[in-house]
């Protein structure tokens, strides 16, 4: 019977020994040559033979052993780097124009901006069926074309609501009349600030001066790959899972087309649900910068 304090030892040492990583007892292990790296990850099998009181237990054992130390797999939280030098900068900037927009919602307007494209053929998923599915048979030889579709949006940050504009191109054209679309949807606004990529085309020499035309539209600049901080990309992730993952239209191009469509439009009002799902309702540091939305009457 192992007594409460070897217990405590134990794990102590099984806590400090799985921080370091797997060494050479795990390497020899798994490794197919002799000059084999050690794995990256523990695994059952190199944790017992990393462990001396630990070899002469099943697999099974070991689990146990692990789990009544309250030691069980994880998932490591994801390393968020932009190498932008301004980041710090701009994400105050950022915050405090979100600020601004919900002291005074009825004056400024604050929007995500950002583009997509998708593709006639269905991106391959796991579903609930008998069998894996065959990719779809298309009779007409026209339909075997790749074809691809492009959006530009717009997410507000206070209501949800979602403008959008699609085109087989999304180029300076297309940004230019987004701005100008939202100029007119939001003809009420002192300000209408718009996040967006530093994606060279926003920068274009005739986006910049379509913007002087629209003096109540001002750019605020994300920092560079830093794709957490725009929170109309996880509109995408949602579009994507629930209309374009396996879908079975590839035979019907401006069916799917529609289906895309008509699912953006749910969001055309607003929508609270949309707003917590891609982090502006909650915890999260965006939404936290909205904070005070709460109050107002």
């Amino acid at each position: 019977m192992v007594s409460v304090g070897g217990d405590f030892d134990r794990r102590a040492e099984l806590e400090e020994r799985l921080r370091q990583g797997p060494g050479e007892e795990a390497r020899q292990e798994v490794a197919v040559t002799e000059g084999g790296p050690p794995p990256s990850r523990w695994t059952l099998r190199t944790i017992r033979v990393s462990f001396s009181w630990l070899h002469d237990y099943s697999l099974s054992g070991v689990w146990r052993v692990l789990d009544r130390h309250r030691l069980r797999p994880r998932s490591a939280q994801v390393q968020l780097y932009s190498p932008d030098p301004e980041y710090l900068s701009k994400t105050a900037h950022l915050c405090v124009c979100m600020r601004e927009a919900a002291l005074a919602p009825h004056e400024i307007v604050f929007l995500f901006m950002d583009e997509m494209g998708y593709y006639r053929w269905p991106e391959a998923t796991w579903d609930w069926m008998p069998a894996a599915p065959d990719a779809p048979l298309v009779a007409d030889r026209q339909h075997t074309k790749q074809q691809q579709w492009r959006i530009i949006g717009m997410l507000n940050a206070l209501t949800g609501q979602v403008d959008y504009l699609d085109n087989y191109r999304v180029g300076r054209a297309k940004i230019i009349e987004m701005y100008q679309h939202v100029d007119a949807v939001y003809d009420w606004a002192k300000c209408i600030y718009v996040a967006q990529d530093n994606w060279n085309v926003h920068q274009h020499d005739d986006v910049l001066d379509a913007l002087t035309g629209l003096p109540r539209v001002k750019p605020v600049w994300l920092p560079t790959y830093a794709p957490w901080l725009n929170p109309i990309e996880k509109l995408w992730r949602w579009l994507r899972q629930d209309v374009l993952k396996l879908h079975r239209l590839a035979s019907d191009w401006s069916q799917l087309q529609g289906r895309v469509n008509s699912f953006l439009d749910q969001f055309s009002a607003g929508s609270d649900e949309l707003l917590r799902y891609v982090g502006l309702l909650g915890d999260g540091k965006l939404a936290k910068a909205l904070v005070v939305r709460n109050y107002r009457s």
